[in-house]
């Protein structure tokens, strides 16, 4: 049920949706005879759309998710294993096309091959199953896992989580799948706008786990001056930050995360070597 209502209310709450359902309701009133309302409404969502297209609104909203936690950096003993969060491989069109179809969060399908090189021993973890409403019988994870083994990754490594469909559900899942045990080092790769919601819901599951962000969108805080040139790439900056920021205050108020706006711990074992 969770998982449905957050689907709905955040497709509501996107800008371009908003806006889009603000002007069409504007119309209608206008079509009715309701001119002072269906014009105060039409000219409210031209407004938002200047706002939300050609500011840089958007970058504000993201940056504050994505500079929340900084770039990894590898010290210390390494890791037992690697989390990796789906919603980088489209399942249906990966299906349909019969090869592995990646979308705008591809970097951490990078990141994810990169660290299975990086850390041999390590456990890789794919967590992702389909979080659509409109589909969902093909999982995220089998193509992952199709697309490590065509890389040369031994299948004794690899885990995959196939039944989640949000983020909570991804933290306590693995949390099942993994088992971790006291003391020992896991990465959670996932894009950074997103970290802070799942870093807060791999807390709340019992599961420790250190950020490996990828996929930041923005050069750094200098984009938080910097306009849009095009409107749909405004709107969909807008969206992006938008959808998230909707995701932590829903996990916040349903105590699916400990805090609104999770950050790092210190790591006092980080910086040492065992003798």
């Amino acid at each position: 049920m969770f998982s449905l209502l957050s689907k709905i209310i955040g497709f509501i709450t996107l800008p371009s949706n908003a806006i889009a359902l603000l002007c069409g309701a504007g119309l209608l009133g206008l079509l009715v005879g309701w001119q002072r309302s269906g014009l105060s409404l039409m000219g409210t969502g031209i407004v938002l759309l200047l706002v939300f297209g050609f500011s840089p609104v958007g970058n504000i909203l993201l940056l504050t998710l994505t500079e929340r936690f900084p770039a990894w950096q590898a010290q210390g003993e390494k890791p037992a294993g690697i989390i990796v969060l789906g919603g980088s491989i489209d399942p249906e069109v990966s299906q349909e096309r019969d090869d592995i179809e990646v979308g705008a969060s591809a970097e951490r399908i990078i990141a994810m091959l990169r660290l299975a090189r990086q850390f041999p021993e390590a456990k890789i973890v794919f967590s992702g199953g389909n979080g659509s409403l409109l589909a969902g019988r093909v999982k995220e994870a089998f193509f992952a896992g199709r697309l490590l083994e065509e890389f040369g990754i031994d299948p004794r490594r690899v885990l995959l989580e196939a039944a989640s469909r949000t983020t909570a559900e991804n933290a306590r899942l693995t949390r099942t799948l993994v088992a971790p045990e006291e003391g020992e080092r896991w990465l959670l790769v996932t894009s950074a706008f997103h970290m802070p919601r799942a870093v807060g819901a791999f807390r709340k599951a019992g599961f420790e786990v250190e950020a490996y962000p990828v996929d930041w969108r923005t050069q750094g805080w200098r984009d938080a001056l910097m306009p849009f040139h095009r409107l749909s790439a405004g709107l969909a900056r807008s969206d992006v930050a938008c959808h998230e920021w909707v995701g932590l205050i829903s996990y916040w108020l349903t105590g699916r995360t400990p805090s609104l706006l999770p950050g790092p711990r210190p790591q006092p074992q980080a910086g040492k070597e065992k003798s």
